[in-house]
């Protein structure tokens, strides 16, 4: 696993993103914790994150490219949490187009997860104009990463690069579900 700063994000943009594009694996920092994902339309690369994160039936949620891409493929009930975004939020919505991420993010369900970040990674996404698939970086039931230290090394072993800076002291996204005809935020 390679760790990259910001530094060498901004000095390897184009190639990285290419990387993404190509289906690799990788840990990248959001305004609240480390998360690790990858292309959501991309089957393969959405199965080996399954495989690394040991979580074969939970679906996964995305970073969205754009509020635009979120009213154009998902169904927003309530607006005023769309205008939260970007921010510590992830909103399950009905989707309108299925095949907006591959199957093996979202297992079939008719909803996805969707967030915008407050963090300069949020333009990978938005300069690739596909979501990434955001889930914490760690084995599934065990602690999320917040510095380099705590990364389980088995997750560390199998990601192609991280991208990091330092250490995040925040907590998880809040979960709103929209998908019902009562919005609920959800205890984590």
């Amino acid at each position: 696993m390679r760790v990259i700063t910001r530094e060498d994000y901004e000095a390897e943009k184009q190639q990285i993103l290419a990387r993404i594009q190509e289906g690799v694996v990788f840990i990248y920092p959001t305004d609240t914790i480390y998360g690790i994902g990858c292309d959501a339309t991309d089957p393969h690369a959405v199965t080996v994150l399954r495989r690394i994160k040991q979580r074969a039936e939970k679906p996964f949620s995305v970073i969205a490219p754009s509020k635009s891409w979120v009213l154009e493929n998902c169904y927003v009930p309530d607006k005023s949490w769309l205008d939260k975004l970007p921010g510590p939020y992830t909103l399950i919505l009905k989707l309108k187009k299925k095949q907006v991420v591959c199957e093996e993010v979202n297992l079939g369900s008719n909803t996805l997860g969707v967030r915008l970040l407050q963090h300069w990674t949020q333009e990978i996404p938005t300069l690739l104009g596909t979501p990434i698939v955001t889930t914490s970086a760690n084995i599934l039931n065990k602690d999320f990463m917040t510095n380099l230290h705590d990364l389980d090394e088995q997750v560390g072993n199998e990601v192609d690069f991280i991208i990091y800076e330092g250490e995040k002291k925040q907590r998880p996204s809040q979960i709103i579900d929209m998908t019902k005809e009562k919005v609920t935020v959800m205890k984590r």
